[in-house]
């Protein structure tokens, strides 16, 4: 069925009837503008309309589907071949319209993964049951966009869809634990203890140590190397206060303000906030923290802290001597010779610049051992 054909010869009867557009439109109930559409060969006047418009043109239906006028003797011919493309041209735009509504569908179900995504924290069950119905939504959508598939084809293209959008919600995902450092949302199997919750997800374990504190932290763990008895646990945040992170810090002088800031921004107490100043002429740094000592002393916190605050910045910067940690009543103050003479294992901590493996075996997985730390902060520390 010729459109543009029929438009110009709908423009021809018009004019012949001394008819505007406008005019004709009334005349129809429509607007003037889809009368310029047909004009234009953009679409074709609805069936209910086309016995009215045919009368007011003063032509057969049959002259309107052929673009022309058609002579007696080829009047059953056109029938019958208007027929057939009229059928044509209604399946044509009935499949036009089921694929509008299957593409609505398909970028519906990907906007309801888009929303779970952003809308409920990773934790929560909804965002997985959400994202794989909007999955299922859109693979729905899609298999029926394209008319003509058989039901095998449907099948087969639907799972190789639903697979690989399942198979990228799952990168998107794992890529949004390693980098945001969250609980991972497609988990399989949720184990929680009292100081971590351990994540199962496909390929892949996520462990959440100290969760709801201020030194909460998370270990993705993609070679199954670790258990809830050797995974590294300490009390405070390891993604900040880890040697992985601390050793970017590392400087031969005290004094470069900025780089003193990083590192004590990142270890254990910052989070309390603080201010800091350097003493050139005896090596020393003072930091002055914005709590009181036995605010945070629960299970050993303080000590802990101080202690690890201190091996690290003597490990860190080769030329401090002291280190003064101020409270609001009390400060502590210790040395580098008193480091070097009583803390266990410090020289090997320090080995050829530092030993990060070290580093951890002999200062933080120590801190999981209160009679260790009570002990070596008694040896170690002034208190004033």
């Amino acid at each position: 069925m010729n459109q543009e054909k029929i438009g110009k010869f709908i423009a021809t009867c018009r004019k012949e009837q001394k008819l505007t557009q406008e005019q004709l439109a009334e005349k129809l109930g429509i607007t003037y503008k889809a009368v310029s559409k047909w004009e234009c060969g953009k679409g074709l006047p609805d069936a209910s309309i086309m016995m009215e418009l045919c009368k007011i043109l003063n032509i057969t239906v049959n002259d309107l589907l052929s673009g022309e006028k058609i002579e007696k003797e080829d009047y059953q011919k056109k029938l019958e071949k208007n027929i057939i493309n009229t059928i044509d041209y209604s399946n044509k735009k009935v499949s036009e319209k089921n694929k509008l509504i299957y593409k609505l569908i398909m970028f519906f179900g990907l906007g309801l993964i888009f929303i779970a995504f952003t809308i409920y924290p990773n934790d929560s069950s909804w965002g997985a049951i959400h994202s794989l119905l909007g999955l299922l939504i859109s693979t729905f959508g899609f298999v029926n966009i394209k008319s003509g598939k058989t039901i095998i084809n449907k099948v087969f293209f639907g799972i190789g869809y639903f697979m690989i959008g399942f198979i990228f919600l799952l990168l998107l995902d794992y890529t949004n634990v390693v980098l945001n450092k969250v609980a991972p949302r497609f988990s399989y199997l949720i184990e929680t203890g009292d100081t971590m919750i351990i994540y199962k997800a496909p390929f892949y374990n996520v462990y959440r140590i100290n969760r709801n504190t201020k030194n909460e932290y998370y270990i993705v763990d993609t070679k199954g190397e670790y258990k809830e008895n050797n995974i590294p646990i300490t009390p405070f945040n390891r993604d900040k206060a880890g040697i992985d992170n601390i050793i970017q810090y590392k400087n031969k002088y005290v004094g470069n303000n900025s780089n003193d800031s990083h590192l004590i921004d990142n270890l254990p107490l910052a989070e309390y906030g603080y201010v800091f100043e350097i003493d050139s002429e005896n090596l020393e740094l003072i930091i002055d923290y914005h709590i009181t000592d036995w605010y945070v002393n629960e299970s050993h916190y303080l000590e802990k802290a101080l202690l690890y605050n201190a091996v690290a910045i003597f490990a860190l910067i080769d030329n401090v001597e002291n280190i003064t940690f101020n409270f609001s009543g009390n400060t502590y103050k210790i040395s580098r010779k008193q480091i070097k003479e009583l803390y266990p294992n410090f020289i090997d901590i320090v080995d050829n610049g530092i030993n990060p493996n070290n580093f951890n075996k002999y200062l933080e997985s120590k801190m999981n051992d209160d009679n260790f730390v009570e002990d070596a902060f008694k040896k170690i520390f002034v208190r004033t």
